[in-house]
């Protein structure tokens, strides 16, 4: 039951994502950008760099805070709050670079828009215990 539940919040989350994108580009007028699927998207060689940083940071820091949620499960929260922190660093270098360096720097509307959505999706997730309690 929990990968069904968990499913379809992630069908509602990409068609939500997908329609706010859409109805944000329509109303800026931003060009769509062409990307790979499931691959990173660099404006220039300092932002690989820099996402290359926070990503290793990142992971180290996740890494720390299952162990220490591990040994003391007064911690739960600790990891999902070390998760939307990770995920806020990490859009947030992405818009950044964007903004400063992109051609298009109105992408980086639909970049917090999304950081946005994610992060009110995993705290609604999260407080309402969809997904199981914490």
């Amino acid at each position: 039951m929990f990968w069904l539940k968990f499913v379809f919040i992630m069908i509602i989350m990409f068609a939500l994502i997908s329609f706010v994108t859409f109805i944000l580009r329509k109303t800026f007028k931003i060009e769509k950008v062409k990307k790979e699927f499931f691959s990173n998207h660099y404006i220039n060689e300092l932002h690989r760099k820099v996402d290359k940083w926070v990503r290793r940071t990142t992971g180290i820091s996740l890494v720390i805070l299952i162990f220490v949620q591990i040994e003391n499960e007064a911690f739960d929260y600790l990891l999902i709050l070390g998760m939307i922190f990770s995920a806020m660093l990490e859009y947030g270098v992405k818009a950044f670079f964007e903004y400063r360096y992109s051609e298009i720097p109105k992408q980086a509307i639909l970049t917090l828009t999304e950081l946005f959505l994610v992060l009110t999706a995993v705290v609604t997730v999260v407080q309402m215990g969809l997904l199981g309690s914490f």
